[in-house]
């Protein structure tokens, strides 16, 4: 991928981004959004419904949204990053059927709590299809900024998990990724120059 090229991934990546998050110097929203050419970042609490959010209209049912509950798919011997669960929040006996055919994903970006409130705030998601994360490594995020879980990766990363397994290409994931390995490089660099002088 050349320098300022989008990536042409197929999801569409629909990031809703809690107000303070704007404030947070190492968020990574507006860096997937900047990367992918089929992604929209929309900053705010609450939306009437999908198609307010994404500014067009859309079949909720060809969409999911990183669900925030506490299903932990090791658990029921699924050994995947992304896992569809059903409406009782459990893994869905059904993977392949449940991630095909999706149009989009929504991400939730903001702290831990900010999250939650998105996610109460907006009932609207409630008709989407469920995934959480479960990936097998720990966040690149880490080094710079804590989470509180091990599947609360920064945005960035919950976009490239999804783009792994939902794109046909492995591509978007790894452009994203490397974006966020060259972040976290330029956040150390002027820690580590402060330490040598």
């Amino acid at each position: 991928m050349e320098s300022g090229e989008a990536i042409d991934n197929r999801l569409f990546v629909l990031i809703l981004q809690h107000p303070q998050e704007k404030k947070e110097t190492l968020a990574t929203a507006s860096l997937t959004v900047a990367m992918l050419r089929r992604a929209k970042l929309v900053v705010g609490l609450s939306w009437p419904n999908l198609g307010r959010a994404l500014g067009r209209p859309a079949d909720s049912r060809r969409w999911a949204v990183l669900y925030l509950g506490s299903a932990r798919p090791r658990a029921f011997g699924l050994q995947s990053d992304v896992v569809a669960l059903d409406r009782r929040g459990q893994p869905a006996a059904n993977q392949e059927e449940m991630l095909r055919d999706l149009d989009g994903a929504i991400l939730l970006d903001g702290s831990w709590s900010e999250a939650k409130s998105l996610w109460w705030r907006n009932p609207w998601l409630l008709k989407l299809r469920r995934l959480v994360l479960d990936p097998q490594r720990p966040s690149h995020y880490n080094r710079l900024r804590r989470e509180p879980r091990r599947e609360a990766l920064s945005t960035i990363e919950a976009a490239a998990q999804v783009l792994r397994q939902l794109e046909a290409s492995p591509a978007a994931a790894d452009a994203l990724l490397a974006a966020l390995d060259r972040l976290i490089a330029a956040q150390r660099r002027p820690a580590q120059d402060a330490v040598s002088a």
